[in-house]
């Protein structure tokens, strides 16, 4: 090969390492996703349920802890669906970042999770059948009956302490759709759950509301303890979400109303 052409192809290549070693050297790396992985457990309509045409878990709490992630930086949302009292262990393993259910903050939870403030209110409503005759006034008129409850959930707490499992047949169900759904098909006689789950139930089964015990209930986001930065953040956002009209827009979505 004649010696020019060879020192012209080494020039080449020479000259296309250089500018693929420049392109390297002055291009900044791509910038890394951020993603907030977050816990939550379907079957808590309208606050986290499964969309039956796209398959997602989709609801107010999901909604919710969107716009908070946008606004502390988070790029991506990750929803990790499991049961309801796999939700807390998961936050200690440090398999999820945040955990949003509808989850009440109680003094027993807040010794193993901090909550962010609280962001919605509940009371615990006695659900039957329609076609039922049963009247309720108290904890003491559910006794001999079959209760149906989420099981971790503040809703089986109340059952359990305030009935006692000496008095009724209490039956836990990983979520309260199949507890409704138990309901309906004459397995149990009534279930006990959130005040805004319960309502979201009225308008989709044939069910109603007999009684509320006013238990003053609060939800919170859980984060792992001590992760003080993470929950912070929460606060400022939550602080500026329920400020604004962004917020009555998510409640009328899923509630047709402020709360």
């Amino acid at each position: 090969m004649d010696k020019k052409v060879l020192y012209t192809i080494i020039i080449v290549i020479i000259l296309i390492i250089a500018g693929v070693a420049a392109y390297y050297a002055f291009t900044p790396p791509a910038k890394e996703e951020k993603v907030l992985v977050v816990g939550t457990a379907s079957g808590f309509p309208p606050f986290e349920y499964v969309d039956p045409n796209t398959h997602q878990v989709v609801g107010f709490d999901i909604d919710l802890i969107t716009m908070i992630a946008h606004k502390i930086g988070y790029d991506k949302v990750e929803i990790k669906d499991m049961e309801f009292d796999s939700l807390i262990p998961a936050l200690q393993a440090g398999t999820i970042d945040v955990a949003i259910a509808g989850m009440t903050i109680t003094p027993a939870r807040e010794k193993v999770v901090d909550f962010s403030k609280p962001y919605w209110h509940a009371d615990q409503a006695v659900v039957v059948r329609k076609d039922s005759n049963l009247v309720v006034n108290s904890p003491e008129d559910l006794h001999g009956l079959k209760i149906g409850v989420q099981t971790g959930t503040t809703g089986e707490s109340y059952v359990t302490e305030k009935v006692g499992k000496d008095n009724a047949t209490i039956k836990s169900y990983p979520s309260y759709v199949e507890a409704v759904q138990a309901l309906v098909n004459g397995q149990i006689d009534v279930i006990v759950v959130d005040t805004p789950v319960a309502q979201n139930f009225v308008h989709k089964y044939d069910v109603k509301i007999i009684h509320t015990f006013e238990t003053g209930e609060t939800y919170g986001i859980a984060v792992k303890k001590g992760n003080t930065k993470l929950l912070n953040e929460i606060n400022s956002a939550l602080d500026e979400i329920m400020n604004s009209p962004e917020w009555n827009q998510l409640v009328n979505k899923y509630f047709g109303s402020s709360s």
